[in-house]
């Protein structure tokens, strides 16, 4: 209810503040613009944290009994202390928000934590799981959480760096399809359209300091219910943006609604800020599809550069390969070396060099592919020597990966000839693009076909209410990053995992390695919630979170897409059709990584005690790519694929040694409250290095970027 209703409950109880808190409501009511939208701002959301223990100052609520349906007491309380009584811990409650507070010892298994959105927080991440099949591609990630929380988290991660939100947020239909704090909104609730207006306008400030301000796309999907209220919110939040609506059909053959038109489709608004515009496509998003668009041939480089990619990792796939320096040509591919045995003792051939997989320095690493593989490349003419790196000495090798030789084979590209080595030269195809309309009206698009049923043969027995269409995201994300192969795309209403799916879909299409953040909770369907209540199940409990949406769906959904195995382990049935044709059962080329947001303390945090929780977010900082630094070692510093992390700065001089051997690694964390410490580090280390300092930097983002009712 609006904080006016309940004033006005008050009244009826005379409550003896009540005369100043209406003066005060009504003088904010006076105050409000005359034109635009106007709508209630409501209480700040609260979000209730399952399994997170209860600790002195936090905010909570009592969990009902067991066995219990009905909510239980939704009170908010502060626990002012913590004991052991009997085995047990016991929280001392104080009732918030009231004049003359009730006090109860309540066991904190009974209790729940609450995060209210006027509270700072301080994220930090867990990693729940992976799935590597990217090479060196930015990892896919899934964040398991309340989305504003997550949104906030992101700030520090990926401020102005993303290039496109796609969100589906909830209709407001009037069914149990989203809460408002705690409470399903229901369809006679008078205050239900402005309890939407105040959620979405929440995440769209937030989500607004996330998007790249010189060129970035916004995308928000929603149906007739909230539409208008929705075009007016998107104007008055960002008047510099362009934005026009689009018209989807989904549902070609209509949702009959009783005594209403039957509904066909639903609605696209494209938000388009600095020089953003629409790319163009290979295909008119109307009737039948034509040619599908195609890019330019991508060459894969041969060394493996993400985790796994060393030599002990792989033995079998560390081998030499010979060259010939004056017309870089590959004359041979040896043996794999045994793991005991060193590289020196192997010959070269007469004219010509041994190239092995070493990284800048000189550590041994690996190659993608096995001998046999690249001795059958090299003779098809799709494996070639690149240039010569002086610094490093050593040859860059590149060959055509699967996905490649596939479009080659099924006449994406055409082969005008091949060089003096025999390496095949091809080019793709020209096909006319032509930029989308504004309403779209494809078999492509229908969300029972291409929604549910593909969901259901991706992750059989496990139902997702009203998934998109997978194609319809994709067109949607070819909109927005068509043309940008290294994109960064949020979705912060997951859902079912689709966006993610939809950008594997394009990557695979044009050999790009655009990233997906996707973040959703681990809700429980309303219906499901009675069910495992009448159990005697809590939230929290294993029983019941293993049914929620982040584990039982779109993780299992992200993972099976990937490798194209079903979560029994069974391969997907059924073909992707359309743009790309091809086996489900082929998964993709790409890697996602999963995570669960935690509530760190600023005290931990500054005194390195939640390391292991922040250094996920770090990696996402630094591109998602390679592995994690979670351990500084003995030595205090630790340096990865791209990025590097330093707190015992006496061995400042051997850690910038090897910053400056690895060319790959952009971005350098120094741990250290001494600034002149931190100027050293800038100083000496490479200037390709972004160098940022821990923990100030992170401290003083959420310090400054606390939620609340705006």
């Amino acid at each position: 209810m609006s904080r006016l209703t309940e004033l006005l409950r008050q009244a009826r109880s005379v409550d003896p503040q009540l005369g100043a808190d209406l003066e005060k409501e009504v003088q904010a009511l006076t105050k409000r613009r005359t034109f635009g939208l106007v709508f209630e701002r409501h209480q700040p959301e609260a979000v209730e944290l399952p399994g997170r223990e209860v600790r002195r100052g936090d905010k909570v609520r009592m969990l009902p009994p067991r066995g219990e349906v009905k909510p239980g007491d939704q009170r908010l309380w502060r626990a002012e202390r913590i004991e052991r009584t009997d085995g047990q811990r016991v929280a001392h409650l104080s009732e918030l928000d009231v004049e003359e507070p009730e006090t109860q010892a309540v066991d904190t298994d009974d209790l729940i934590v609450v995060a209210e959105f006027k509270d700072r927080v301080y994220p930090g991440l867990v990693e729940t799981g992976r799935v590597e099949r990217g090479g060196d591609k930015p990892f896919h990630t899934v964040i398991n959480a309340e989305n504003f929380h997550a949104l906030e988290m992101l700030t520090y991660t990926h401020r102005h760096q993303v290039d496109a939100i796609y969100i589906d947020p909830p209709y407001n239909t009037g069914a149990r399809d989203w809460k408002y704090n705690n409470d399903y909104v229901e369809g006679d609730d008078d205050y239900r359209h402005s309890k939407w207006l105040a959620m979405m306008d929440r995440r769209l400030r937030v989500a607004r300091d996330l998007l790249k301000p010189e060129r970035s796309v916004l995308i928000v999907t929603i149906d007739e219910k909230e539409y208008a209220r929705l075009a007016l919110l998107l104007g008055q939040r960002f008047p510099e943006a362009t934005v026009q609506m689009v018209s989807i059909v989904m549902h070609p053959n209509g949702s009959t609604r009783t005594g209403e038109l039957t509904r066909v489709n639903e609605y696209a608004y494209f938000c388009f800020f600095g020089d953003a515009s629409p790319a163009a496509a290979a295909h008119p998003l109307r009737g039948s599809l034509d040619e599908p668009e195609v890019s330019s041939v991508r060459w894969e480089r041969l060394m493996r550069g993400a985790s796994g990619a060393l030599r002990s990792d792989r033995p079998n796939l560390f081998y030499p390969v010979f060259v010939e320096a004056a017309s870089r040509r590959i004359v041979a591919v040896g043996e794999p070396l045994p793991l005991d045995a060193p590289r020196e003792a192997v010959r070269a051939p007469q004219g010509t060099e041994a190239v092995w997989p070493l990284s800048g320095d000189r550590i041994e690493k690996r190659w993608r592919v096995s001998h046999i593989t690249l001795r059958d490349l090299v003779q098809r003419g799709l494996a070639k020597v690149g240039s010569f790196d002086r610094r490093n000495q050593r040859w860059s090798l590149s060959y055509l990966n699967r996905g490649q030789i596939e479009r080659w084979e099924r006449g994406d590209f055409t082969e005008e000839g091949r060089d003096v080595n025999g390496v095949v030269q091809l080019v793709a195809k020209k096909v006319q693009k032509r930029v989308a309309p504004t309403a779209w009206d494809h078999p492509a698009h229908s969300a029972g076909e291409h929604g549910s049923r593909l969901l259901g043969k991706v992750i059989p027995g496990r139902k997702f209410p009203f998934p998109k269409s997978l194609y319809a995201v994709e067109d949607c994300l070819r909109v927005a990053v068509g043309d940008n192969p290294d994109a960064v795309v949020l979705d912060f209403f997951a859902g079912s995992g689709t966006t993610a799916h939809a950008v594997m879909r394009l990557n695979r299409q044009d050999a790009g390695r655009r990233q997906s953040i996707s973040v959703t909770n681990n809700e429980v369907s309303a219906d499901e919630q009675r069910g495992l209540r009448k159990h005697g199940l809590r939230p929290g409990d294993p029983a019941w979170e293993v049914v929620g949406i982040c584990d039982y769906v779109t993780k299992p959904r992200i993972a099976a897409a990937i490798t194209g195995r079903t979560p029994d382990g069974e391969p997907v049935k059924g073909d992707y059709r359309f743009t790309d044709e091809f086996p489900m059962a082929k998964g993709f080329e790409e890697s996602a990584a999963f995570f669960t947001l935690t509530y760190e303390t600023p005290l931990a945090v500054r005194h390195h005690r939640s390391f292991e929780r922040v250094a996920p977010m770090l990696w996402m900082r630094a591109g998602s790519r390679g592995r994690i630094i979670t351990d500084l070692r003995e030595d205090g510093w630790e340096v990865s694929e791209v990025y590097a992390v330093v707190e015992n700065l006496d061995q400042l001089t051997d850690f910038v040694r090897v910053v400056e051997d690895r060319e790959e690694v952009r971005t350098v964390f120094v741990i250290t409250d001494d600034d002149a410490a931190f100027q050293m580090a800038v100083r000496d280390l490479p200037g390709r290095v972004t160098t940022v300092r821990l923990y100030s930097s992170y401290l003083e983002n959420f310090a400054l970027n606390a939620g609340g009712d705006f």
